[in-house]
């Protein structure tokens, strides 16, 4: 008999299937693909211009102006041109679309706060260039540039958030009232209180409060007689 080969059939691998938790991340990612379509620079003889990958010619910039803060067109044409220049390079689509997304994280709420993002973008492109410098340097004299600038680059970034802060505040400053109840012959005080006692330096003897002495003894009584009194005086051994 000839021996036949036992065949194997192999089985198909099943699909694999999403968390609940990736599925959640997909959906977001999705939503937020969609609330702002990507940028898109044409190049002509005229000059530059700019379009979205959405499939509406008005519904695209329109998504973009509302993650912006703004419904002026000339303002959302002249912000996108001055983004896609500010590196002084040639203008590139993912370089533009980068800094699009940052301000559109910030979620600017008028044009001002759609500036002020802009130059937190600009700002921030400019410190990951001068850590890059940073990283690169050869020479102390080029090491000690590129720490200066990204110091300066690193503090202004912090300081536009600040100024985002207090803008977004409107200027108002929070006072927190307190009620404080002092019963009758009692003394209160309004401000930090710190002991001195546990501020004290080791070695430094606290100063201790100042005490009043209570003495129950009685007080010397006063004569008030003026009569004389006799007093009488020591005898003379050798008289008689």
């Amino acid at each position: 008999m000839t021996s036949r080969k036992s065949k194997v059939v192999a089985k198909a691998k099943p699909a694999r299937e999403r968390t609940p938790q990736e599925v959640d991340a997909i959906e977001k990612v999705c939503a937020e693909r969609a609330s702002m379509p990507r940028m898109k620079i044409l190049k002509s003889e005229s000059g530059m211009s700019f379009t979205t990958e959405h499939i509406d010619d008005l519904a695209g910039p329109a998504l973009i102006m509302q993650a912006l803060g703004t419904t002026d067109s000339a303002f959302f044409t002249g912000l996108v041109a001055q983004l896609a220049t500010a590196d002084g390079g040639e203008p590139n689509e993912q370089k533009l679309n980068f800094v699009l997304a940052v301000i559109k994280g910030i979620k600017p709420q008028d044009q001002l706060e759609a500036m002020l993002a802009a130059q937190m973008a600009a700002v921030h492109s400019a410190t990951m260039r001068s850590a890059c410098d940073l990283a690169e340097a050869e020479s102390l004299q080029h090491r000690d540039s590129a720490e200066r600038t990204f110091n300066k680059l690193a503090r202004t970034f912090s300081s536009q958030m600040e100024a985002l802060k207090r803008y977004r505040m409107g200027g108002e400053q929070t006072v927190t009232v307190q009620q404080v109840n002092v019963s009758e012959g009692g003394q209160a005080i309004v401000g930090n209180v710190t002991q001195g006692q546990k501020d004290a330096a080791p070695n430094q003897v606290p100063p201790q409060p100042l005490a009043i002495a209570h003495d129950d003894t009685l007080p010397m009584r006063i004569i008030e007689s003026k009569e004389a009194v006799p007093v009488a005086a020591p005898r003379d051994a050798n008289k008689k």
